[in-house]
């Protein structure tokens, strides 16, 4: 694909550090067989960073329309997909504008809070005593 210029391996990365990789990056690439949930492409887009990810398992749902999502295993497509956003100055921005959009659905508040109105309806639909 001719991105070696451009493409950074760099190991292991203090979670301290993790913001200001993300923030420049140019692009983050997420092509993943499976997740649990998915929180690398979740920490990007809060970090704004553009997201290309696999459609696989959690991350339609975690990357939702701020990304481009694609088939893991079609090697085209993502060489296409990378070509295109790292070529696409306003794509970039819009990926980014979105995907920080998207990270601030999730959140430990609006989990609890989720999980809370849960518990609430289990509780008044018991039968009273």
């Amino acid at each position: 694909m001719g991105l070696q210029e451009r493409v950074i391996f760099p190991g292991y990365v203090d979670e301290a550090d993790l913001p200001g990789f993300y923030q420049l990056a140019e692009l983050f690439v997420f092509p993943s067989l499976y997740e649990g949930f998915g929180l690398g492409p979740l920490e990007a887009m809060a970090c704004g960073a553009p997201v290309v990810s696999s459609n696989s398992s959690s991350l339609p749902e975690v990357v939702g329309e701020a990304g481009l999502l694609l088939d893991p295993t079609d090697t085209a497509a993502w060489s296409q997909a990378l070509r295109r956003v790292l070529s696409d100055p306003n794509l970039q921005r819009d990926l980014s504008q979105r995907g920080l959009i998207q990270a601030q659905k999730f959140s430990w508040q609006k989990a609890c809070a989720k999980l809370e109105a849960v518990y609430r309806a289990l509780r008044l639909d018991r039968p009273q005593r």
